[in-house]
C-alpha cells in the first residue's frame, strides 16, 4: 500500500508543480485512476496477480509522470521526515499528501479538482486518507516522529527541491503547522 500511495503522490503532484505539462498530466492522470480502481482490490486480496500488475502499469505511469513534471511539497515533507528517522516512503507520503493538497487548493483548486475527479470524488484528500488507512497510515505519531522536532522538520522540508518547485510558496513555519496537522 505504501509504495501505491507514493506513485499516487507521484500523480497529484505532476498535476500541478512548477514542472508541469500537458503530457505529464494526462499521465498522471491515467495513473491517479489506475492506483484508485485497484489499491483497494490489492489490499484487501494480496494473491490476486491481475490486480497486483494493473498496479503495478498505475505506478509505472505515475512514476514517468513524476519524471517529466517533478516533485512536490508533500513529497518535501516526506522526504525529511523520512530521512531523519529512516521511515518508510510510502507511509510518509500517504500522511503528507492530504496536508499538501490543502495548503495548494487555494492556489491550483482546478488542477485539483482534475486530480479529484480521476480518484471519483469530490473530496480528494478524504479518498487519498482512506487509501492511506488501507496500510494503517494516518499520523506520524504513530510512526514514532517526536513533536518536539515539527519546526526543525518543517525547516529541513521547506529547503528541498519539491517544496520549491510547489506552487504555493511554504515558510519553515507553514510547513511545521502542515506537519502538526499530521502528527
Amino acid at each position: 500500500v505504501g509504495t501505491a500511495m507514493n506513485a499516487l503522490a507521484h500523480c497529484a503532484e505532476a498535476l500541478y508543480v512548477k514542472g508541469r505539462s500537458p503530457e505529464a498530466d494526462a499521465l498522471a492522470l491515467e495513473g491517479a485512476r489506475t492506483i484508485n480502481e485497484v489499491l483497494p482490490r490489492v489490499a484487501a486480496f494480496g494473491q490476486d496477480r491481475q490486480a497486483r500488475t494493473k498496479l503495478l502499469a498505475g505506478a509505472d505511469v505515475a512514476g514517468h509522470a513524476l519524471g517529466l513534471a517533478g516533485l512536490g511539497l508533500g513529497h518535501a515533507m516526506a522526504q525529511a521526515v523520512g530521512g531523519r528517522y529512516g521511515l518508510p516512503h510510502g507511509a510518509l507520503n500517504a500522511i503528507c499528501l492530504p496536508a499538501a493538497l490543502r495548503f495548494n487548493e487555494p492556489v491550483v483548486g482546478e488542477e485539483i479538482a482534475r486530480f479529484a475527479e480521476a480518484l471519483g470524488t469530490n473530496d480528494p484528500v478524504a479518498r487519498v486518507e482512506e487509501l492511506a488507512r488501507l496500510g494503517g497510515f494516518e499520523r506520524l505519531r504513530t510512526l514514532g516522529v517526536p513533536d518536539e522536532d515539527i519546526d526543525e522538520l518543517g525547516f529541513a522540508a521547506s529547503q528541498r527541491g519539491g517544496a520549491k518547485a510547489n506552487p504555493r510558496p511554504a515558510t519553515p513555519a507553514e510547513v511545521a503547522e502542515l506537519l502538526r496537522s499530521v502528527w
